[in-house]
């Protein structure tokens, strides 16, 4: 007796546990060195965009092991600075010797040769009734102090001058100056202030008309701006007008007009020759029509590639001509060793190639009028010659006799036809004819 027996439970039996099938370990994955885990743990082992690059990879720097390195707060003077004033910055020291030498930004100090005068120099090129020589030296001295920063020299000036004022009494002096000083013109002729002499007219001008543009209102800008859009659509429409006027303009081609005149001369109209060589001459027309359409729709672009515009140039003269004929001009360019294309698609060269191109189809044309005038000719003179089967002894028949015969033929056929529909027996001996049965009633 058990526990189920006393508590009235019916026996079941239980259930055989069954064996837990092992999952195959996942191959666990090393996080690669120089990637923190969180990192690692968001892609989940898939490789990254980027490349990581290893530290334990990358080319270590040479360090001798006695060389010791150390960082000191240490005082430096700039040679640009006339007052040697000292400051104090951090330098980097190998085994306690200290850096030697100028200061490393002192090299990005950059001044204004200004030209020196002398007195003799003064008073014989560079007097002036507006200026005083202690004007023209305190002027010489602040474009030194300064480095022609003219503004600022207007503003240290001791007299009220302009900055224009400054600039032209300046410039002219320093140009003064060298050309007193050089032996003959043509040395100093390339010098920028020889070549190119300050203004003080033109400048003032300038300030003015940038001040103007700067104090408008944005009703002014407006207006401005609406007036030079107008300006523009009035420029396109001419030049679109110019454009389609040169359009329709008679385009001169390869062919004289002497030499279309007589071949499309009047002449007898059922002649096949004649009309081959007029249907001939209207490629070459068409081909001169295309080439001065693509021309005005090139104008129209205003800006387009050079090599754009030669395919349509050659399309252009290669419409009238057939498949066939294009095909013929290319061979006719690879039997020449000459590219489809230029390599090198200069102005002179697209035109050469496109001469070269026309030439060829002028060619092929002229050499189809031929081919088609000698077969014209061949064909009317083998119309008049004696078939090979006529008899030469053959008599000569009258119209009237020839024509009595075909008539008494004609009778002797009708007559034929009236005797009845089926045809005449034909004759045979008597021999052979079978007996004929005899009858009762002939008995």
């Amino acid at each position: 007796m058990d526990a189920k027996d006393i508590l009235g439970l019916p026996k079941i039996s239980l259930p055989i546990p069954q064996e837990k099938k092992s999952r195959p370990q996942k191959d666990s994955q090393r996080k690669p060195d120089g990637i923190s885990r969180e990192v690692y743990a968001l892609t989940g082992g898939v490789a990254p965009l980027m490349p990581s690059v290893d530290v334990n990879q990358l080319k270590k720097r040479h360090q001798p092991e006695n060389e010791k390195i150390t960082w000191e707060w240490l005082a430096f003077t700039n040679s640009a600075r006339k007052d040697n004033l000292q400051l104090y910055h951090w330098v980097r020291v190998v085994n306690g010797t200290p850096p030697t030498g100028d200061y490393s930004f002192a090299k990005y100090n950059k001044s204004v040769d200004v030209v020196k005068y002398t007195d003799e120099e003064y008073e014989k090129h560079l007097m002036d009734p507006a200026w005083t020589k202690e004007e023209t030296d305190q002027l010489f001295d602040l474009c030194e102090r300064f480095d022609l920063r003219f503004v600022v020299i207007a503003d240290r000036f001791s007299s009220s001058r302009s900055v224009e004022e400054l600039k032209n009494r300046y410039y002219s002096v320093s140009r003064a100056v060298l050309i007193a000083r050089a032996p003959s013109p043509a040395d100093i002729s390339g010098h920028p202030l020889v070549k190119e002499p300050y203004n003080i007219s033109q400048e003032i001008e300038r300030k003015r008309a940038l001040s103007m543009v700067l104090s408008q209102t944005k009703h002014q800008e407006r207006k401005d701006a609406e007036v030079i859009s107008e300006a523009k659509k009035i420029s396109e429409s001419r030049m679109a007008a110019k454009a389609a006027q040169d359009a329709e303009l008679p385009v001169t081609s390869s062919i004289s007009p002497e030499g279309v005149e007589k071949t499309t001369a009047p002449v007898d109209t059922a002649s096949p020759s004649n009309m081959q060589v007029s249907v001939g001459v209207a490629p070459l027309m068409s081909m001169a029509e295309n080439a001065a359409a693509a021309a005005a729709s090139l104008r129209m672009l205003r800006v387009y590639l050079r090599t754009y515009a030669l395919d349509q140039m050659v399309q252009a003269a290669s419409s009238s001509a057939g498949l066939r004929t294009i095909k013929r001009v290319e061979q006719f360019l690879q039997e020449l060793k000459v590219n489809l294309k230029p390599k090198v698609p200069t102005k002179a060269v697209c035109a050469e190639h496109l001469e070269l191109r026309k030439e060829i189809l002028t060619l092929l044309n002229l050499q189809k009028l031929l081919q088609n005038k000698e077969e014209g000719s061949s064909y009317r003179e083998s119309s008049y010659t004696e078939t090979p089967e006529t008899p030469k002894d053959r008599a000569f028949i009258p119209d009237s006799v020839s024509f009595g015969a075909m008539s008494a033929e004609r009778v002797g056929k009708r007559d034929q036809k009236r005797k009845g529909p089926g045809r005449e027996a034909p004759s045979s001996p008597a021999q052979s004819k079978r007996p004929r049965k005899l009858k009762a009633t002939d008995s």
